[in-house]
């Protein structure tokens, strides 16, 4: 048996599957590791940690399968994007805890380069908003506050990474220092039209370029596991951020493609073919993957808070006691009874983008009950994904004929069907819901020839089932235009 490894090293766990040439998954292991908080607003992951249970769980995934190293072809690496690790070129030691991706605390670090005037010139050279989101001024905090960090960044001693750049480095015993477009096209640093770091963004920000890593295409062989880790050296030949792999793994190859993943937060990509199409409408422009000298483009609308939503009913409420819960608990009503909650912890993504949004729930009464809270959670992962649904089709210049589904939350049927009486458009759940980690492993196949083309991934593709919208189009747009009025109780109130 001849596998693919997939690392699918993601915001509150790391993964490790193994797929077959017919994309069956032959094992599978999962370790969530610690959220740190040190302060409203501020996330953070030990980058150690990260790398410890991604080890662990790739070790297990070959153990349940029966298989050894030597059984692996090739492995690709999908990662949480914008988390930003930066470490010591020497020691191989991080300077700081990772910032996550969630992390809100360069919001005055943007604030400042608006008020400059820079965000057109940002927008224009990444397709990207400015907003904390992104790993260039998580940069610029630790440069900025980390004791000596600057002076180390400036004598070329400090590396900077995403997830994937540091597995890459840890799996290489520090031999490599490299990303791929996808990852490099989130850091607001790279120039998407020539596919470079960008030495004005990078003087605005104040970042040398010597922290950099080198910038490859998406499917390449780019190294071999250290045999310190691995004796018989395996391929390292496929790196896309998360929400990428998930676009690659659904087969979204044609220009109009779509996904949407449930994850900690939802991201919805389009693709767009070989030219980057601006957004009007507060969409992100992105990269959706480089094979050879061909570059596909995406537009993206991120919603920060997707199933944390749910994590957060059971871990801080307490209304659930497994996330898988709430499928049953939001089933013993037939609606919400007028409430909606919008789940705004870290701000509002697209296409909003306002990090000083906060949570709130509307709409209470004496007759609320734990039931309506959990629907209004399912509903509002629905609401925030149709939001930028809606967004991308006016950029797009046409209708969504389909929506394809993956994550963990589409487990959940009544989340789909709520999703497509939303979006009055047909939602797709594929038999094989792991397409982040597919995604990853079939970049790093098609390198090193475990499949053949484009057309041999696409046949893996089976679907489980089409979910039909249930409802009028009149009142799904009149429960919008409800969700839309909480949204806006919901802005600014951190200023």
């Amino acid at each position: 048996m001849e596998c693919v490894l997939a690392l699918d090293q993601g915001t509150t766990s790391s993964r490790a599957i193994l797929f077959d040439h017919s994309g069956n998954v032959r094992g599978v292991a999962q370790r969530e590791f610690k959220q740190y908080y040190p302060q409203p607003g501020w996330v953070e992951h030990d980058p150690e940690e990260i790398w410890q249970t991604q080890q662990q769980t790739a070790l297990q995934a070959m153990h349940h399968a029966g298989m050894h190293a030597e059984n692996i072809q090739a492995i690709g690496i999908a990662n949480q994007r914008e988390t930003t690790v930066v470490w010591n070129r020497k020691t191989g030691e991080p300077i700081h805890n990772a910032i996550v991706w969630l992390d809100r605390r360069t919001a005055d670090i943007c604030a400042k380069l608006k008020a400059d005037g820079t965000e057109a010139l940002f927008q224009q050279k990444t397709g990207l908003r400015l907003d904390p989101y992104f790993s260039g001024t998580k940069i610029k905090w630790m440069l900025d506050h980390i004791d000596g960090a600057r002076a180390q960044a400036e004598r070329g001693e400090l590396a900077f990474g995403t997830i994937d750049s540091w597995l890459m480095w840890k799996l290489t015993h520090g031999s490599r220092h490299l990303t791929d477009v996808t990852n490099a096209s989130r850091t607001l640093l790279f120039n998407i039209h020539s596919l470079e770091w960008d030495d004005e963004l990078l003087e605005i920000l104040g970042i040398p370029r010597s922290m950099m890593p080198e910038v490859c295409p998406s499917s390449q062989s780019y190294g071999a596991v250290d045999r310190f880790l691995c004796e018989c050296g395996c391929t390292i030949s496929g790196i896309a951020g998360d929400q990428h792999a998930a676009l690659f793994g659904q087969a979204c190859y044609e220009p109009g493609s779509s996904k949407n993943t449930y994850g900690t937060g939802c991201f919805l990509l389009m693709n767009t073919g070989t030219q980057p199409v601006a957004s009007a409408n507060q969409l992100l422009t992105t990269v959706a993957w480089k094979l050879g000298n061909t570059v596909n483009y995406a537009l993206e609308g991120s919603v920060f808070i997707g199933g944390a939503v749910v994590q957060w009913l059971r871990d801080e409420l307490g209304i659930i006691e497994h996330s898988s819960d709430i499928r049953q608990l939001a089933a013993q009503v037939p609606d919400t009874g007028g409430v909606y909650l919008v789940p705004a912890f870290a701000g509002l993504g697209a296409p909003h983008w306002d990090p000083h949004a906060r949570g709130t729930i509307v709409g209470l009464s004496r007759g609320t009950g734990r039931a309506h809270i959990a629907r209004a959670a399912q509903e509002a992962i629905c609401f925030q994904s149709m939001e930028v649904l809606r967004a991308m089709e006016k950029d797009a210049a046409q209708p969504m004929e389909s929506l394809r589904v993956d994550g963990g939350a589409t487990a959940d049927d009544l989340l789909l069907q709520i999703q497509a009486d939303l979006l009055q458009v047909p939602v797709e759940r594929p038999k094989m819901v792991e397409t982040t980690a597919f995604g990853a492993a079939a970049l790093a196949g098609l390198a090193v020839g475990f499949w053949d083309g484009l057309d041999a991934i696409a046949a893996v593709r089976e679907i489980d089932r089409v979910f039909e919208p249930q409802i009028s189009a009149d009142e799904a747009d009149a429960r919008f235009a409800q969700w839309l009025k909480a949204v806006e109780r919901s802005k600014g109130w951190t200023h």
